[in-house]
C-alpha cells in the first residue's frame, strides 16, 4: 500500500383448500339429533366457516399461522424502521448545519503569454483541488499545507489560489485565497480571503483528547472536485503517526474508515455533535489503483487548535519562532 495525500421482489401464493360442504355427511354426524337441531347446527357451522374463510383471507400469509408472533415482529421491524430514519434525519441535519463552513480550493496557475507575460484568470489551467473550512467570521480559512503547497513556493508568481464558499444568507462566491501562515511539519496553512462584509460561517471546534474507537465521524469535502460530499464512518484508531510533506512525522493522527479521497484534503472531520475533531489529510491506496483502501487519517483538532493561532499571528508555528 501507499500513503497518498487527499487534495427481487419475491412473490407467494395462497392455496386455501377445503372440502366441499357434504350434506349426508352432516346428517350421519348428527345422527341421533332432531332434523330441527340438524338444521340449526348446519347453519351455525357454515356461519362459522364463512367467517373463518373470509378472515384467512384478508391476513398477509405470515400471520395465519403464527399471528402473534407475526405481529411481535412488525413491530420490531417498524421500531427499527423509526430508528433508521431518525438516524438519518440526524445525519441530514447535520450535513446542512456544517457544509456552509466548508469550502472548495482550486490550485491554479497562470499561462504565460508569447511577451513572457502571465495571462489572465480565465485561461488558467487548474493544477488541483481540496478542501477547507472556515475559521472565524475574519476570512481565515485552515487547509492542509500540501493543499496550497504550489503556491506557497512559487518564486515566479504564477500561482493563484481560489476559494469557494457560501455566506449566512446561502450566497456562493469565490475569492482569491492569500497565504497567512504555514506549518508544513503538522501539514497546516490558513489562508486568508476578503469578506467583503459578507458574514460567514465558522465550523464549531471540538476537542480530540476524549476520542473513542468505534464512535460516529463524519467527513466534508470536496472529492475529485465534487463538492460538498459527505462520507460517514468511524473512529477506526487513535495515536497513529503518519508523514507530513517536508518528511517529519505527524503524532496522534485520527484514524477513520470514512471515505477520504483526492480532493478530501483540508476539509474538517466532525463527530456526531457537528464539532470538527480533526482535518482530513491523507489515505492509503491500494498499490496501483489509487483507490482508498479504508485506511483514512486526520489531523487531531487539538493540533489544530495549538497550531493556527500562531499562524494568523507570526505566519509560523510557534516551534518555529526562536
Amino acid at each position: 500500500m501507499a500513503m497518498a495525500l487527499a487534495s427481487s421482489k419475491v412473490s407467494s401464493s395462497i392455496y386455501h383448500t377445503s372440502t366441499p360442504f357434504n350434506r349426508s355427511n352432516l346428517v350421519l354426524a348428527c345422527s341421533g339429533s332432531n332434523q330441527v337441531d340438524i338444521v340449526d347446527r348446519r347453519r351455525r357451522i357454515m356461519i362459522f366457516g364463512s367467517s373463518l374463510a373470509l378472515a384467512s383471507t384478508l391476513l398477509p400469509s405470515n400471520l395465519q399461522i403464527f399471528p402473534v408472533e407475526s405481529a411481535i415482529a412488525l413491530e420490531q421491524l417498524k421500531e427499527k424502521e423509526d430508528e433508521l430514519e431518525e438516524e438519518e434525519e440526524r445525519n441530514v441535519i447535520l450535513f446542512q448545519k456544517t457544509s456552509p463552513s466548508v469550502v472548495y480550493i482550486e490550485d491554479i496557475e497562470l499561462p504565460k503569454t508569447s511577451s513572457g507575460d502571465f495571462s489572465d484568470e480565465e485561461n488558467a489551467k487548474i493544477e488541483g483541488t481540496g478542501s477547507g473550512f472556515v475559521w472565524d467570521k475574519l476570512g481565515h480559512i485552515v487547509t492542509n499545507y500540501h493543499v496550497i503547497a504550489k503556491l506557497a513556493t512559487d518564486q515566479l508568481g504564477s500561482q493563484r489560489c481560489k476559494v469557494s464558499l457560501v455566506d449566512a444568507t446561502g450566497t456562493r462566491f469565490t475569492k482569491d485565497g492569500k497565504i497567512v501562515g504555514l506549518d508544513p511539519d503538522n501539514d497546516l496553512a490558513v489562508l486568508k480571503i476578503e469578506t467583503e462584509g459578507r458574514e460567514l460561517i465558522p465550523v464549531v471546534l471540538g476537542t480530540s483528547n476524549d476520542l473513542r474507537v468505534g464512535q460516529n465521524c463524519f467527513a466534508i469535502g470536496n472529492p475529485y472536485g465534487y463538492e460538498n460530499t459527505l462520507t460517514i464512518g468511524v473512529v477506526s484508531g487513535l495515536g497513529r503517526e503518519i508523514p507530513s510533506p517536508n518528511g517529519k512525522s505527524i503524532r496522534e493522527a485520527i484514524q477513520t474508515d470514512a471515505d477520504i479521497n483526492s480532493g478530501n484534503s483540508g476539509g474538517p472531520l466532525l463527530d456526531s455533535f457537528g464539532h470538527t475533531i480533526g482535518v482530513n489529510t491523507a489515505t492509503f491506496t491500494r498499490k496501483g489503483s489509487g483507490m482508498s483502501s479504508g485506511v483514512n487519517f486526520a489531523i487531531p483538532i487539538d493540533t489544530v487548535v495549538r497550531t493556527v493561532p500562531y499562524l494568523i499571528v507570526y505566519g509560523t508555528a510557534y516551534r518555529d519562532r526562536f
